[in-house]
């Protein structure tokens, strides 16, 4: 009778680990199905039964006492025996930052309470990367450099104790909560923007002084404006096979999860959660990874909520690694300034992503594509589909190639616009989008349905979007673009609902909208040619189109 009890222990131990990674891969093989591009399919990590609770390495969970040390035993422990899962139990766990190991499964038990201490010296500065650049920030609440086999799981709470970090903007906040904001301690600066200490307010303009001064900056410089660094709460970096499932991530010090140059990432039935007023309170942030599955999520921050990235200007280009083969699916995003976004650190190129049935509820702009001159980098192969947005305040739509400066085509005359409009050469700085497929997209309520915003020297180029329906105040923008098809699309907005500026090649086919209005499209600059009018309306949208410094004949109906 031993022997058989023994026998069928070690038979569960051997095969419950692989059942449950065997669960995951049958679940997202559908999401495999009819992917315009090659992805391997992603296994998540594997750990033996091995259990390690962090009270065993004397971890108190009464919110008060500081458990750094024993959280980080247990982590070294389990690594070095084979690797397994670290128990955090009921409770409130105080701690300082955590460091992951390989084959490691940080899991959290129902009731378990993560809270990262709000003592900024528990934070030493570490060199790292940064909203696309090296630099030091203070370490990061959980952290994790080339490891293999790590996860973070269950279903507790994880607390970056961002709110003792983060400037704040009074005209975000109503009179009571500001008032009780400066009461807390800070300071105020001229701006109105609340700071946790005068090191952190000066903290920019110390790093360009010296910066200026000396050419180079140090470590010792850096230390100097340590307030100022917030760390970024989960960063882990040049790791491979990563799993983060089931826990609530929230109140980070900047963005919450940042996996960098790391590859086979599932990230499945998290909620990441930051005050909507969060300065650089993003979601999660892929930066110069491959081979990534997010679904099943929801979102609620205060910056983009579900980013791609690759690195900023020369460091990103240098570096050279894209960010590629990502699947996002399933998800919800509630506030945030991009419900899906791609940029505007991109410069080590973004392509072949896939986005698929996401709601996207009062995001400041829905679907986001920013870049300006100076990043490089090629965007291409991303396909988009299923996407249902409501009450987004700005575009529900947007393709910004000037983001951080005015693009040239506000809504000013023709003859000032030309005059704004300068034509750069071409290099390696200039960046590019291309080849974006975006079917079956739905909003009701945006300011702007659709902007396409090229550069002069480098036009958005292959752009389709079909079996579009939206209800917006302005309909349809298309700046510096060649290649823009709009296929089965519905828009209903103000007059013109579709305004084309130095744009090529463009194809509206069966066109809908209120053809009560008196002007439907709106034609300008001299670059402005081959605009096919097709499918049903052709001749109606001919009738209601009104040119302007455009050449003869630049309308075709077929």
């Amino acid at each position: 009778m031993i022997k058989k009890s023994f026998y069928f222990f070690v038979i569960i131990t051997l095969v419950t680990p692989l059942f449950a990674q065997n669960s995951i891969v049958e679940e997202t093989k559908k999401y495999y199905e009819d992917l315009p591009f090659e992805m391997p399919l992603i296994a998540p990590p594997v750990f033996p039964n091995n259990k390690f609770n962090i009270v065993d390495f004397g971890a108190i969970g009464d919110g008060m006492t500081k458990n750094t040390e024993a959280i980080n035993r247990a982590i070294s422990m389990c690594s070095e025996k084979g690797g397994g899962k670290v128990v955090v139990p009921v409770g409130i766990w105080l701690t300082g930052p955590i460091e992951m190991k390989s084959n490691v499964n940080l899991y959290l038990e129902k009731g378990a309470f993560i809270q990262f201490t709000k003592d900024f010296d528990d934070y030493p500065l570490v060199q790292t990367t940064y909203e696309g650049t090296e630099q030091y920030r203070c370490k990061s609440p959980i952290s994790g450099i080339n490891l293999e086999n790590i996860a973070i799981t269950g279903f507790g709470v994880i607390d970056g104790g961002g709110d003792a970090w983060r400037y704040v903007k009074k005209s975000k906040l109503i009179a009571a909560q500001w008032k009780e904001l400066v009461t807390s301690g800070g300071v105020v600066d001229n701006k109105n923007q609340w700071w946790p200490s005068t090191q952190a307010m000066n903290g920019q303009r110390v790093l360009d002084s010296l910066q200026k001064a000396n050419g180079k900056l140090t470590k010792e410089d850096y230390q100097k404006v340590r307030d100022y660094l917030r760390p970024v709460m989960v960063n882990f970096v040049k790791c491979k096979n990563i799993l983060l499932e089931g826990v609530t991530f929230q109140n980070s010090p900047a963005w919450n999860i940042h996996p960098l140059m790391s590859e086979n990432i599932i990230l499945r039935n998290v909620t990441v959660r930051n005050p909507w007023y969060s300065q650089n309170g993003d979601g999660i942030d892929v930066e110069s990874s491959k081979n990534v599955i997010i679904y099943d999520s929801k979102f609620d921050v205060g910056d983009d909520a579900i980013c791609m990235k690759s690195g900023k200007d020369n460091f990103g280009r240098k570096r050279g690694i894209p960010t590629e083969n990502v699947i996002i699916a399933d998800c919800i995003v509630y506030h945030g300034h991009g419900g899906f976004t791609i940029g505007s650190e991109m410069s080590g190129g973004v392509r072949n992503i896939k986005v698929t049935n996401c709601n996207f509820i009062g995001t400041d702009i829905g679907l986001r594509f920013k870049s300006t001159r100076g990043r490089g980098g090629v965007v291409e192969n991303i396909y988009i589909d299923h996407i249902y947005m409501k009450d987004i305040p700005t575009e529900a739509l947007s393709f910004n190639m000037y983001y951080g400066g005015q693009a040239p085509t506000e809504d000013i005359p023709l003859a000032e616009k030309l005059k704004n409009r300068k034509v750069l050469q071409v290099d390696e700085t200039t960046p590019q989008f291309r080849n974006i497929f975006l079917n079956d997209i739905y909003c009701i309520g945006a300011k702007d349905a659709v902007i396409i915003q090229g550069l002069p020297e480098m036009k958005i180029k292959n752009i389709v979007l079909n079996n579009v329906v939206m209800t917006s105040d302005r309909g349809v923008s298309i700046f510096d673009a060649d290649g823009v098809q709009l296929k089965n699309t519905k828009i209903i907005s103000h007059e013109p609902v579709i305004k084309i500026f130095q744009s090529k090649n463009v194809s509206i086919d069966n066109f809908d909208t209120d053809f009560s209005l008196n002007q439907i499209i709106k034609l300008e600059g001299d670059e402005t040619g081959n605009i096919f009018l097709k499918g049903k309306n052709a001749e109606l949208l001919l009738k209601k189109s009104k040119c302007e410094g455009v050449s003869e004949n630049v309308m075709n109906v077929e």
